[in-house]
């Protein structure tokens, strides 16, 4: 049977803790810290404005790039851009994925801010936008209204603790169809939600997603985007809290003797390339059923309102210990992924709508936090 990533490059770089000094012994059990401080500090500020954002920034987006930049220079607002230097050129060349992303940004700062008493008026793109790619006009601005009448939002007892759950799923744990019914009926922002857990459609599905995973490494300029993004080893993680986390004892091992890097990671000769497909390849295999998220258009509009609801779903799915992870590689628009896109529209929207994310989900042990950087580092002009 395929081992898990965590298990598959555990045998790989089992020998070297063994080797280690009692220095290097010490580096590499070490985990990353002011990283994840971003999930302790949630909630504790006394400013409405950063107490709400301190909770957004934990939201749920695309390769961990966390693409929001925040302007507060006006009173009781919050004008919302995107950070043009973390976008996913390749692998999401019209930045759908990150809009939806941005989406999931705006709806847990909403709950966190009835938590508080207020509601949000928020107009979204005031000064337009385009299809093909985003620039630096605003996202969003938001107005925060003191509103006794604004009714907490029962997922926010979530927030913290919602995990994408990376590694296999439990294949001994089927997931009830019942449970995907309650993830759809989270959703009410205006997407249409879907799943399934027949035995006939998880096959399919998996087949599906492990081709289109196939076609995203053996693309060189789309898996490069996602090597690069790569943070080894907990120095790696603290410097640049975003990107794909490779932190823990075995990575610092490995990190250490040279056996995982980047270089390493995109040498199709190399054990760690081999190892890393057969890792993700694992995760598709395991899936105990599907999600997924249509709307009707694909506006910037439609994308916000996706990420939304993606937000509601993933937070409804923890409240339930049910693991979930998108696999939205299928769903991307670049020429090499044509056809597996095509294929996953036709399958799931033949009348021409949009799939705008598309997850597997099943049980598993509760991961640990993705790193963040502080909301400090995201305003770009303060009260």
């Amino acid at each position: 049977m395929a081992l898990s990533r965590r298990k598959t490059l555990a045998v790989l770089g089992g020998g070297v803790i063994l080797a280690a000094t009692a220095g290097a012994g010490f580096v590499v059990t070490r985990r990353p810290v002011l990283a994840l401080e971003p999930w302790n500090r949630a909630g504790r500020y006394d400013d409405v404005r950063m107490n709400a954002l301190s909770w957004a920034i934990l939201a749920p987006n695309p390769h961990n790039r966390q693409p929001w930049l925040v302007d507060l220079s006006v009173s009781d607002q919050i004008t919302l851009r995107v950070d043009l230097d973390r976008l996913l050129p390749h692998t999401d060349p019209y930045s759908r994925q990150i809009v939806i992303g941005l989406g999931c940004f705006l709806d847990l700062m909403r709950m966190a801010a009835a938590e508080d008493g207020y509601r949000l008026d928020t107009t979204l793109f005031p000064e337009g936008w385009d299809p093909a790619r985003l620039d630096d006009r605003a996202v969003a601005v938001v107005r925060f209204v003191a509103d006794a009448d604004v009714a907490p939002d029962p997922l926010f007892a979530q927030a913290a603790l919602r995990r994408t759950l990376k590694d296999p799923f439990d294949l001994s744990r089927p997931v009830a169809a019942d449970a995907v019914a309650a993830l759809a009926a989270a959703v009410t922002a205006g997407s249409q939600a879907g799943g399934s857990v027949d035995p006939v459609d998880i096959a399919a599905f998996r087949d599906l997603t492990r081709r289109a995973l196939m076609i995203e490494i053996e693309t060189p300029h789309t898996y490069k985007e996602s090597v690069d993004l790569f943070r080894i080893g907990r120095a790696e993680v603290e410097a640049n809290p975003d990107g794909i986390d490779f932190s823990g004892p075995m990575f610092e091992a490995m990190a250490l003797t040279g056996l995982m890097s980047r270089e390493a990671a995109l040498d199709p000769s190399s054990t760690v390339y081999s190892a890393g497909i057969g890792a993700v390849l694992e995760n598709a295999e395991t899936a105990m059923g599907h999600v997924w998220l249509i709307t009707q258009g694909n506006t910037r509009e439609d994308q916000i309102m996706a990420g939304r609801d993606w937000l509601r779903m993933h937070l409804a799915a923890t409240a339930l210990d049910l693991g979930i992870q998108p696999l939205s590689q299928a769903l991307q628009e670049y020429p090499e992924m044509a056809g597996p896109y095509d294929e996953i529209h036709q399958r799931l929207v033949p009348g021409g709508e949009v799939v705008q994310m598309f997850a597997r989900v099943g049980y598993g042990a509760r991961p640990s936090p993705s790193p963040r950087w502080p909301i400090e580092a995201k305003v770009v002009n303060g009260a």
